[in-house]
């Protein structure tokens, strides 16, 4: 199928959770920022607008973010009806203020956790990669007999995005002695965080191009999907979309939100999920103070496979197989009844 992309300028609202008015007028660069970024809103808003007239689309899908906000304004000036998707149970900038003349909302988690009204929002899930399921036993031992794991014992994947985590691998860093006595261990440290991770190489023993130790660094892959097929456990951020994959694995999960985004979108996440007890919860805050925090989780799970499998399933009921489906069938109800 061929896709045709035209871009538009957009403009962010730079935004930082531990950062006072006073702060911000000491960092004359951000609010300089913002201020040119406006200008690009606008601009954005006049592209969208006469590109919309020419194309003049039964119904526009958003996705959420700042690029969506002019045209979604475009939009409604035009009074063309658009469709917004949440992917976290706290909502965006972008998707607060256009969430208000939206046609349609689809949501990521149940709508329990929105303030939208049911009779616009629906919960549709998040749509992933097919290769996002459930691996038996026979396929979870093949995977990690691939990845140089001893495919009789444990495997805690700790992740923290493509680009890394700092506070996660250096929680890690203090806790991978005592880790290691209990599991095999894969970190993926990230692009940006990887040089300063390389010291744990120590603990990587290979001999003829066969792994020989219980742990291993990568610094990125492009098949995550098959690492969280070989996990046992999992630990990561809160991010809406990885939290998905994992669900939809069946996966037991370790989660250390990022407290320092803006309207703490991972945090409420992760509180969502341990209230209903669909994953353990550690505090980035704590676990910096103290990694021990993040090793006694660790143990908790890693000694029980009953309770890994009690939170894999709890965690389940939060996916939607069918989320793509879902999303495509309300953008043609929304079209049709225009």
């Amino acid at each position: 199928m061929d896709l045709k992309v035209k871009k538009i300028a957009a403009g962010k609202l730079r935004r930082y959770t531990n950062f006072t008015f006073m702060m911000y007028l000491a960092h004359f660069d951000i609010v300089l920022k913002n201020f040119i970024d406006l200008f690009k809103i606008v601009g954005g808003f006049l592209q969208a607008f006469f590109r919309l007239i020419f194309l003049r689309p039964d119904v526009i899908f958003l996705k959420g973010g700042y690029v969506c906000l002019p045209v979604g304004y475009a939009a409604r000036v035009l009074r063309i009806p658009y469709i917004i998707h949440d992917s976290d149970a706290a909502p965006g900038l972008a998707n607060r203020l256009l969430s208000k003349k939206a046609t349609k909302i689809a949501t990521g988690m149940p709508l329990k956790y929105y303030k939208y009204s049911e009779d616009r929002a629906e919960w549709t899930g998040i749509p992933v990669s097919e290769e996002f399921k459930p691996a038996g036993v026979t396929k979870q031992r093949k995977y990690k007999k691939e990845l140089g794991f001893d495919t009789d014992a444990p495997l805690t994947v700790v992740t923290g995005g493509s680009l890394g985590a700092k506070n996660i691998n250096f929680a890690v860093r203090e806790i991978l002695p005592d880790m290691l006595k209990k599991s095999s261990v894969l970190l993926v440290a990230g692009r940006e965080r990887y040089p300063e991770m390389l010291d744990l190489k120590k603990y990587e023993e290979w001999e003829k191009g066969v792994l020989c130790s219980n742990f291993r660094m990568l610094e990125f892959s492009g098949e995550m999907w098959k690492l969280f097929s070989a996990a046992d456990l999992v630990i990561s951020r809160a991010g809406a979309s990885t939290m998905t994959e994992l669900a939809a694995m069946h996966k037991a999960v370790i989660m250390v939100p990022n407290h320092k985004l803006p309207g703490y979108h991972q945090v409420k996440n992760a509180k969502n999920y341990a209230e209903a007890n669909a994953a353990l919860v550690v505090s980035d805050d704590e676990m910096q103070k103290k990694p021990e925090k993040l090793l006694d989780a660790f143990n908790t799970l890693i000694r029980s496979a009953k309770k890994r499998e009690e939170l894999a399933k709890n965690l389940a009921d939060f996916s939607k197989d069918d989320a793509a489906e879902r999303i495509a069938d309300m953008v043609i109800r929304t079209a049709k009844s225009k």
